[in-house]
C-alpha cells in the first residue's frame, strides 16, 4: 500500500488538490460578491465591534436612559482612501462610543426571548416541541413587519444614507431588551403564568417607556442629523417640511409601534405553553393579558 506522503506527491492527486482549490476560490468569491449585492459587509462589521463593557453600559441606557447625557455620537477624522491629503468624518465604534447603535444585543436579546419563553413554559411542564418553533416565528414576524415599517418610512422620508438604514435597523431591535426584563419579572412574580396583573403590566410599562424614551433620544440624530455629520454626507440642509414629517415619524415610531410590538411580544400565557394572538386560543389556552 502506497504511504500517504507519496499519494500527495502524485502528479494526479495535486491536480486534483490544485483543481478543489480553485473551484473552492471561485465559489467563495462568488457568494461574497452576491452578498455583498445586497449587504455591505464591512459596514456590518462596525455594528458587532463590541466590548464587554460597552454591552454592560448600552444594556444599562437601554432600561434607564433618564438621566442621561449626552445623546450625540462621537466623531473622528480618518484619512481618506484616495490619499489626497483630505479626511473624512466618521462615527466611532460601538466599543469606544455607548451612544453608537450596536447589531450584537439586538441579535442576543433575540435569541434570548426566544430561549426564555421556552424556558418558562418547560418549568411549568408545559413544553411542546412545536413551541421553539412558533415562538421563533412570533418573533421573526414581529421583525419583519417593523422592517417593513422602516422600508415604508425610508422611502416617504427620502432617507437615502446606507448608515442611516443600518442605524434604523439596529436601533429596532432593542425592545429586546426590555421585553426580557417584563417575561422574566412577571414569570417570578406570577409563577409562569404569564405577564398578567399589575406587576406584569407595571413593568411592562416601565419598559415601554424607557424604550420609547431612549429611541426618541437616540434616532433625533439618526432622523434629524446635523449639516456636518456622517449621516449627513450630502451636507444638504433638511426641508422644514421634511423635518416636520421625520418628526413625526419619529414620535409615532417611538411610542406608538413600539408599545403594539412590545405589547405583542410580551403577552404570552405560559401556562398554555403556546404563543397566540391577542384573544385567540391557543392548544391549551389563552393569553395571560
Amino acid at each position: 500500500m502506497p504511504q500517504f506522503g507519496g499519494f500527495m506527491n502524485d502528479p494526479t492527486a495535486q491536480m486534483g488538490l490544485q483543481m478543489g482549490q480553485s473551484a473552492m476560490k471561485v465559489g467563495q468569491e462568488y457568494v461574497e460578491q452576491n452578498f455583498n449585492r445586497y449587504i455591505n459587509v464591512s459596514t456590518l462589521k462596525h455594528y458587532f465591534n463590541v466590548s464587554n463593557r460597552y454591552v454592560l453600559s448600552k444594556t444599562v441606557l437601554v432600561l434607564f436612559p433618564w438621566r442621561h447625557r449626552p445623546w450625540s455620537r462621537s466623531q473622528t477624522n480618518t484619512a481618506s482612501p484616495s490619499h489626497n491629503g483630505s479626511t473624512t468624518t466618521q462615527f466611532l465604534p460601538p466599543r469606544e462610543d455607548v451612544n453608537s447603535p450596536d447589531m450584537y444585543i439586538p441579535l442576543m436579546a433575540f435569541i434570548t426571548y426566544v430561549l426564555l419563553t421556552t424556558l418558562i413554559a418547560g418549568l411549568n411542564g408545559k413544553f411542546e416541541p412545536q413551541l421553539l418553533g412558533m415562538t421563533f416565528s412570533n418573533a421573526s414576524v414581529v421583525i419583519i413587519l417593523e422592517l417593513l415599517v422602516l422600508w415604508l418610512g425610508r422611502y416617504f422620508l427620502n432617507i437615502s444614507s446606507e448608515s442611516q438604514i443600518y442605524d434604523l435597523v439596529a436601533y429596532s431591535g432593542y425592545k429586546f431588551v426590555g421585553v426580557i426584563v417584563t417575561i422574566a419579572v412577571a414569570a417570578i412574580v406570577n409563577r409562569g403564568k404569564g405577564t398578567g396583573g399589575w406587576v406584569g403590566w407595571t413593568v411592562f410599562a416601565y419598559t415601554f417607556m424607557a424604550n420609547a424614551f431612549f429611541l426618541l433620544r437616540s434616532l433625533k440624530y439618526v432622523l434629524l442629523p446635523p449639516d456636518n455629520s456622517p449621516s449627513n454626507p450630502s451636507m444638504q440642509t433638511i426641508a422644514r417640511g421634511q423635518r416636520s414629517r421625520r418628526t413625526q415619524f419619529l414620535f409615532v415610531y417611538s411610542y406608538v409601534v413600539q408599545f403594539a410590538f412590545m405589547w405583542w411580544l410580551t403577552a404570552l400565557n405560559f401556562t398554555s405553553g403556546v404563543p397566540v394572538v391577542a384573544g385567540g386560543k391557543g392548544i391549551k389556552g389563552r393569553w395571560g393579558r
